[in-house]
């Protein structure tokens, strides 16, 4: 499979009107890599985390804090979704179409049938810039919500603002 990269993503945020802050570093496999490398950039560090339900007929896009720690038990209780569990990397490809590592608020443009459901930590609500792969590990844009949330509209997917249970 070819994924998309930040080359695909640019022109539709530039025909949005959305610029970013980008950013080149090393490889990053997830937040803990960031962090151990002490890498600096514009913005709030995330956790994107693509799950599906017990009988892998619903996906997530779980979006919060890089250092927080979540209950998916709890999680699958409080929205009523039958066992959560992450998406092995044949899922990952299929619906947004990236690699491990490379799941990002920005990956949800590659659900083209709105199979994904994007759900956003509340405590993110007055997070006004936010870190985004632009669908490679290597690269970091940061975009502001209300831009996000204009591509997130133009994609046809309504984030769903959630109290994320911590372990």
């Amino acid at each position: 499979m070819i994924f998309p990269s930040a080359i695909d993503i640019a022109p539709v945020l530039q025909a949005l009107g959305i610029s970013y802050l980008s950013y080149e570093h090393p490889p990053l496999a997830n937040c803990d890599v960031a962090k151990s490398i002490g890498l600096q950039r514009e913005g709030v560090a995330l956790k994107n985390l693509f799950l599906r339900d017990n009988y892998g007929k619903r996906h997530f896009l779980v979006i919060t804090l890089a250092e927080k720690q979540l209950d998916l038990k709890m999680l699958s209780k409080q929205q009523a979704v039958s066992r959560l569990g992450f998406c092995s990397t044949e899922r990952l490809a299929k619906y947004l179409k990236v690699r491990p590592g490379c799941v990002s608020a920005l990956a949800i443009c590659n659900d083209e049938s709105q199979q994904v459901e994007l759900w956003l930590d509340e405590v993110l609500k007055d997070a006004s810039l936010w870190q985004c792969h632009p669908f490679e590990n290597d690269k970091t844009w940061v975009l502001t919500l209300k831009d996000l949330q204009k591509l997130w509209s133009q994609t046809g997917h309504q984030p769903c603002w959630v109290s994320l249970p911590t372990r």
